[in-house]
């Protein structure tokens, strides 16, 4: 007895005896199982193999990342040697006619609890003044000051702008709540980056990808199994 024959609504089932029906049955469930298992195992045969090229790809990027920064630590050293004079700052960008490559770090900018008191004090302030002229300006600039970011958080850049304007200012009041977003202020180092472009002869700059994300499949590789899914869907 052939198996499809349970998936085939144009047979007729009562030609065969309930055990036969029975026993196909078994059949199909059988070779259900056995499908589901092989899946099973072919997926965990194939992390292991995906897993331990990342490792390795992870690994080279790791050591590429540490020879680089060390390759500009040497030049680092020689230009404050050269020019006499130590930089502070985040970034470094070294380049030629053709290349160009930038390594230093990120800040994440945080920020302690205290920091809404600061904001209330300051706030309170600004909305006790008699708008004139004169402050209309002033208040304008320490609100846009005060505005936060999609994450709500305030940018540690505009808290030296409002520390100059409490001299504008010069109010006890305001002075204290600027101080208190000052000290909440906590930059935490994210991480160490480098960017590398190629410069054409034109001027343009071409990055070079250097993260997972960023970084093409192989020319003639296209993954389209998703964009297949979203095509049966769209049919159903």
């Amino acid at each position: 007895m052939n198996t499809s024959m349970i998936s085939n609504q144009t047979i007729d089932l009562s030609q065969f005896s309930a055990k036969q029906l029975k026993e196909a049955l078994i059949r199909v469930e059988s070779k259900k199982n056995q499908e589901r298992d092989a899946y099973k195992k072919l997926v965990a045969e194939t992390i292991p193999k995906a897993l331990l090229k990342l490792k390795k790809t992870s690994e080279m990027i790791q050591n590429v990342k540490t020879e680089t920064f060390q390759l500009f630590e040497t030049i680092l050293d020689l230009k404050n040697q050269v020019y006499g004079f130590k930089e502070k700052q985040m970034s470094h960008t070294f380049s030629n006619e053709k290349e160009e490559i930038t390594i230093g770090y990120r800040i994440n900018e945080g920020w302690d609890d205290t920091v809404t008191i600061g904001i209330e004090k300051v706030q309170n302030y600004i909305a006790s003044l008699s708008t004139s002229k004169e402050t209309a300006s002033l208040v304008k600039i320490v609100f846009n000051l005060l505005k936060k970011d999609a994450k709500g958080n305030l940018k540690g850049s505009r808290v030296l702008e409002l520390q100059k304007l409490t001299k504008e200012f010069n109010d006890e009041e305001f002075t204290d709540g600027v101080e208190i977003i000052a000290s909440a202020f906590k930059p935490i180092r994210s991480s160490w980056f480098i960017e590398a472009s190629t410069i054409n002869e034109n001027g343009t700059r071409t990055n070079i990808p250097l993260s997972m994300s960023s970084v093409d499949f192989i020319h003639g590789y296209v993954f389209n199994f998703f964009n297949q899914q979203t095509e049966h869907i769209n049919a159903a």
